[in-house]
C-alpha cells in the first residue's frame, strides 16, 4: 500500500515539475549550468554548432563606406575585404560608434575557418538565416549634421527614405517583416527620423536611453559595446597591481550631459576635496583621451555615471584599462549580459546611494585589496570580449555580437511563423 502512495506521489510531482518547466516558472540551468562554467563569466548558450548563416544587402557605396571616405565614386568596384577601406585613425570620438563597421567588415573577411566564427557570409538569401543592412547610421548621424536645423541633416534623412524604400521592396524583408534583419544603431540618435518604421528588425544599440518602451526590448534587439577610444592594456602585470595604482577613483569628461546624466554635476561637488580622488571636467580631444588612458590605467576604479543615456564609452574603455568599473545607475543595459556577469568584475551604486555624501568613496576605501584582485584578474581575461578588430578574432567583440543575434533568432522565428498564421494564402483566394 505504501508502496503504490509512494509512485502516485513521484509521479504527481514529476507531472508538477514538467509542466513548471514547460510554462517557464522553472528554469533548472540556474541549478546545473553552474557546474558547467568555463571561465567562470562566460556562459554560452548558443557556442558550439555552425555558424550563422548571414545574407549581407549590396547596397551602394553612400550607405556605409562612402561616408568614411567622400571622394569615393558610387561607380567603384563592390567592397570586398581586399578593398575596404580602414577605419580613420583620425575619427577621434567617432569611433566609439563604430560597431557597424566593424560587423561589416567581419563577414567580408573569409580568411578564417569556419569553427573560428561565429557568423559567415551567404550569397543565397535562401540559405541565411539572418539578413545584415550595411547602413552604417550613426556614422550618417556624425557626418551630415548633428542637429535639426543643420543643412546636412537632410542628407542623413534622405539615406533613411531610400534606405526603408528599397527594404520595403525587398522579398526577403516581406517574408519575415523584417523580424529577421539586422540594423545597427549604435549611436543615440541613429536613424532618428524613420527608426519606428524598423521597430521589428533586431536593433543593434547600445541601450535604450533613446527608445520608447513601446519600441525596443531585450527580447529582440542586440545590446553592443561601445568601441573603446582609449589604448587596450596590453602590459598590464605588475608585481603588485593594486599597489601600483596610486589613484582610487578616476573620472574624467563632460560633466554637462541631460536626464540620468545631470547626476555628473552632483558627483563633482560630493567627490571634491578627496586626495585620492581625480574627478575632472574634460572634452574628447586627442591629447585627452590620451591622458585619460594613462588616468585610467594609474587607477583602482573608474566611475563611470550615466550619460546623456544610461551607458558611455567610458565603462569599455575601464574595462580594457582594468580599471574596475563602478557603475552609477538604476536602469543600465549592458553586453553580454546572458553570458557575462558584470558583478563578478564591476561594482554597482544606485543614483541615490552615490549622492550620499561619503556613501560612495568610504565603500571603495574600505574595498577588500584581495577582492579588488580577483577583479583585476578577470578584467584581464574578458577584455578580449571588447575589442573591435579587422581581421576578427575568435571571442572578440563581432563575434560575441553575432553570438548575441544567434540567441535571437529562436523567438524572430516564433514570430514570423505566429504572423504567418493570418495571412491567407494566395491559392486559398483564387479558390473563392
Amino acid at each position: 500500500m505504501y508502496g503504490k502512495a509512494a509512485i502516485c506521489l513521484t509521479f504527481v510531482i514529476l507531472f508538477l515539475v514538467s509542466c513548471s518547466i514547460y510554462i517557464g516558472t522553472v528554469d533548472l540551468r540556474s541549478y546545473f549550468f553552474p557546474l558547467l562554467q568555463s571561465p567562470p563569466v562566460l556562459r554560452s548558450l548558443c557556442a558550439t554548432g555552425r555558424p550563422l548563416r548571414v545574407y549581407m544587402y549590396d547596397l551602394p557605396r553612400k550607405f556605409h563606406v562612402g561616408m568614411l571616405d567622400r571622394r569615393s565614386s558610387e561607380e567603384a568596384a563592390p567592397v570586398t575585404m581586399e578593398n575596404l577601406p580602414p577605419w580613420p585613425s583620425s575619427s577621434g570620438i567617432k569611433r566609439q560608434h563604430s560597431v557597424e563597421y566593424w560587423l561589416m567588415a567581419s563577414l567580408l573577411y573569409d580568411g578564417q575557418d569556419e569553427d573560428e566564427r561565429e557568423a559567415v557570409r551567404v550569397s543565397d538569401p535562401e540559405k541565411a538565416d539572418a539578413f545584415f543592412v550595411p547602413f552604417f547610421s550613426s556614422l550618417s548621424f556624425n557626418t551630415h549634421g548633428h542637429n535639426m536645423t543643420d543643412p546636412e541633416t537632410e542628407i542623413d534623412r534622405q539615406l533613411q527614405v531610400e534606405l526603408l524604400e528599397f527594404l520595403q521592396q525587398s522579398k526577403d524583408y516581406q517574408r519575415s517583416g523584417g523580424r529577421d534583419h539586422v540594423i545597427p544603431m549604435t549611436h543615440p540618435n541613429a536613424f532618428r527620423f524613420l527608426r519606428e518604421q524598423l521597430n521589428a528588425s533586431i536593433l543593434i544599440v547600445v541601450d535604450f536611453g533613446r527608445y520608447p518602451k513601446t519600441m525596443s526590448s531585450l527580447r529582440k534587439d542586440v545590446v553592443a559595446p561601445y568601441v573603446h577610444v582609449v589604448d587596450s592594456f596590453t602590459d598590464d602585470d605588475p608585481l603588485d597591481p593594486y599597489e601600483s595604482r596610486a589613484t582610487l577613483l578616476f573620472f574624467r569628461g563632460n560633466t554637462v550631459r541631460k536626464d540620468e546624466g545631470k547626476i555628473r554635476v552632483k558627483l563633482a561637488k560630493i567627490l571634491a576635496g578627496s586626495d585620492d580622488v581625480h574627478y575632472e571636467k574634460s572634452v574628447a580631444t586627442p591629447k585627452n583621451i590620451k591622458m585619460s588612458t594613462e588616468g585610467m590605467r594609474s587607477s583602482k576604479f573608474c566611475l563611470h555615471p550615466a550619460g546623456d543615456t544610461p551607458s558611455s564609452c567610458r565603462l569599455f574603455d575601464a574595462i580594457v584599462s582594468h580599471c574596475v568599473p563602478v557603475i552609477v545607475s538604476d536602469k543600465i543595459e549592458l553586453p553580454y549580459e546572458d553570458e557575462i556577469d558584470y558583478t563578478e568584475f564591476s561594482i554597482f551604486f544606485s543614483m541615490k546611494e552615490a549622492l550620499e555624501p561619503g556613501y560612495l568613496v568610504n565603500h571603495l576605501r574600505q574595498f577588500p585589496k584581495s577582492r579588488w584582485v580577483q577583479m583585476w584578474k578577470l578584467l584581464k581575461n574578458i577584455s578580449r570580449h571588447y575589442e573591435f578588430q579587422y581581421p576578427p578574432k575568435k571571442e572578440d567583440a563581432v563575434n560575441m555580437l553575432w553570438r548575441q543575434i544567434k540567441h535571437k533568432l529562436p523567438g524572430v522565428q516564433l514570430a514570423v511563423h505566429r504572423s504567418r498564421r493570418l495571412k491567407v494564402p494566395d491559392w486559398w483566394r483564387r479558390k473563392r
